[in-house]
């Protein structure tokens, strides 16, 4: 099967513009793709987890990536998908984040000469002059368009700031570069930014001659990444020191049932033959198909010596018989006690299972907070220092573990 067909049959494919174009360029190994990243923190998540597959399937496959680290668009913020704008970043802030994404980064796609290279907008953003920009780009967009994209719609009723309103050309102007200087002929993206690729599409058809029109083309993949990644304690990072491995595992282990053949698909490299074969298998082997799920993706994100702890961690818990050293933890000093004594209420806040004190216990009424095997029934539960230097493992339900520590 061609690479492209794969991606198709692996449902990632949403939109294309130029299709014909685009199965020769990518099955040949052709394309000169560009997916950008915002550094809007010091860790990509689970959200990013599907464009650095993507990104590494299509290099295994001849094509060449580069990476586009928003470092310049990343003062700006996307208003992409969100109701309110987004917190503004110092400077250093900002580097410090590109310097955490390249790290994560390194770990799927493989750099070099004649492979994949990263690049920061900063580089040229940052040096624009305004009233050129204004003149050369900005004559090409028509207001009235940008209004209607679907990513400026949402935010009208709330408010869109002239800031925010510049990143679409942003964005185009990113696409023109990397056309000019890199000779990159196609980008990718998650669904929710098609109105902003389109207008780097046709940025590049009103600056550039007709040949090097039919070489940009804009592929975009299934924003189902969007969706992924987030728990009570918020999203599902790839750096270890915010997420463990045996976080990342269970994650994936507790996804839904109707969730998993389509994650399986889009994020694993598992071979098709293989998955098409699993979609076959009885019901009862749902557990078995999490699983692998959950083994795959964290030795991909974390290795197999990280994936195999976490398995054997998880395996040993359900069973009752594991200790709790790869458990994800909470460290609490002595100022969190009162009187020496923290109530159940508020271990289950510290822990993550609960974002409020009313949420904590509606749990614990509803028989769902377990301490050490004991089943918690009353609110009024209380631990001392003593009872919490011997630990504590909180469990929510049959999956989710946690280890209070004392410090």
């Amino acid at each position: 099967m061609n690479i492209f067909e794969e991606l198709q049959e692996r449902g990632l494919i949403a939109q294309v513009t130029d299709l014909k174009e685009i199965k020769e360029l990518i099955n040949n190994g052709g394309a000169r793709f560009y997916i950008g990243f915002d550094p809007t923190a010091d860790s990509l998540h689970v959200g990013h987890f599907m464009a650095l597959c993507l990104m590494k399937r299509l290099q295994m496959a001849g094509n060449k990536p580069v990476v586009l680290i928003g470092g310049g668009t990343g003062y700006i913020g996307d208003p992409s998908g969100r109701s309110d704008m987004r917190s503004m970043m110092t400077p250093e802030q900002i580097q410090h984040n590109c310097d955490c994404f390249r790290k994560q980064m390194e770990r799927f796609i493989e750099f070099g000469e004649d492979k994949a290279i990263m690049v920061n907008n900063a580089d040229w953003l940052l040096s624009l002059n305004y009233i050129e920009l204004l003149r050369e780009v900005g004559a090409c967009f028509s207001v009235n368009n940008m209004l209607r994209a679907e990513c400026y719609k949402q935010r009208m009723e709330k408010g869109l700031s002239f800031l925010e309103f510049n990143y679409m050309i942003m964005q185009a102007y990113d696409f023109y570069y990397l056309h000019q200087k890199y000779g990159c002929n196609m980008q990718f993206g998650g669904d929710d930014q098609w109105s902003n690729m389109l207008a780097g599409t046709e940025l590049i058809r009103k600056k550039t001659s007709e040949d090097a029109y039919a070489m940009t083309i804009t592929l975009l993949m299934n924003s189902e990444g969007k969706k992924m990644g987030k728990t009570a304690k918020g999203a599902v990072w790839l750096d270890p020191n915010k997420t463990s491995p045996f976080e990342f595992y269970q994650y994936w282990r507790n996804v839904d049932d109707a969730d998993v053949m389509k994650c399986i698909k889009m994020l694993t490299f598992l071979p098709m033959e293989q998955i098409k074969e699993m979609e076959n298998w009885e019901d009862s082997r749902i557990n078995e198909k999490k699983e692998i799920l959950a083994y795959e993706l964290t030795e991909l994100v974390h290795g197999k010596t990280e994936a195999d702890n976490a398995k054997k961690a998880a395996y040993e818990l359900f069973q009752g018989s594991g200790n709790s050293e790869n458990m994800p933890s909470t460290e609490l000093i002595q100022d969190d006690l009162f009187e020496d004594k923290i109530s159940i209420v508020k271990l289950v806040v510290k822990c993550g299972f609960a974002s409020s004190n009313a949420e904590s216990k509606r749990l614990i009424q509803q028989g769902g907070i377990t301490v050490n095997d004991e089943c918690i029934n009353t609110l009024d539960k209380t631990y001392t220092s003593s009872e919490l230097n011997n630990g504590l493992i909180l469990r929510k339900g049959k999956k989710h573990f946690h280890k209070i520590i004392l410090i």
